[in-house]
């Protein structure tokens, strides 16, 4: 299984994500993204190259990656598994110190309307201390591959990810 792993805000290529991928011998291409030095048209320009460049399975994003995931997915219809995403980061970036303009979060969000739930599986944290969201989460793409991990917070290693992975790719 070949998969783009699209870590979130502040987070590094090796996240817990890639951790969980590597273990189940995916193809795993995990860039480093500098969410504070590009817009999000550039970070979208370079996922775009990175996905016609090795033609991945499936688009694996966490928290901001989540949301680069999902647009992604609207835009080639390529699977994809979120992990927290951050689905409205336009209300999540400024209350982790971004600086940057929202605009473009806010005009790209609009896309999430072109979403088809059917390539979209998505496991949320129920004690996530960091995305605050997830009622609108679990309401725009709630289908029978979301799950809530009771206990789970914001970071992926207090989810079960390698499970979820191995339950995704046996189903895809």
């Amino acid at each position: 299984m070949k998969v783009i792993n699209i870590h979130g805000y502040h987070g590094n290529p090796e996240n817990s994500a890639y951790t969980a991928l590597n273990e189940l011998k995916a193809e795993i291409i995990s860039p480093y993204l500098d969410y504070d030095s590009e817009t999000p048209e550039k970070i979208l320009e370079n996922l775009h190259k990175l996905i016609k460049e090795n033609n991945p399975d499936i688009i694996v994003g966490t928290s901001l990656g989540g949301f680069f995931a999902t647009i992604l997915s609207v835009r080639t219809n390529i699977t994809a598994i979120l992990i927290n995403p951050a689905l409205m980061p336009f209300l999540h970036l400024p209350r982790l110190g971004y600086t940057g303009d929202i605009k473009s979060y806010i005009s790209l969000f609009g896309e999430l309307v072109g979403l088809n739930k059917d390539k979209i599986h998505t496991i949320i944290g129920g004690k996530d201390e960091v995305i605050d969201t997830h009622d609108f989460t679990k309401n725009l793409l709630y289908n029978k591959k979301f799950r809530t991990v009771p206990e789970g917070k914001h970071s992926g290693a207090t989810l079960p990810l390698k499970e979820y992975f191995t339950y995704v790719f046996s189903n895809y």
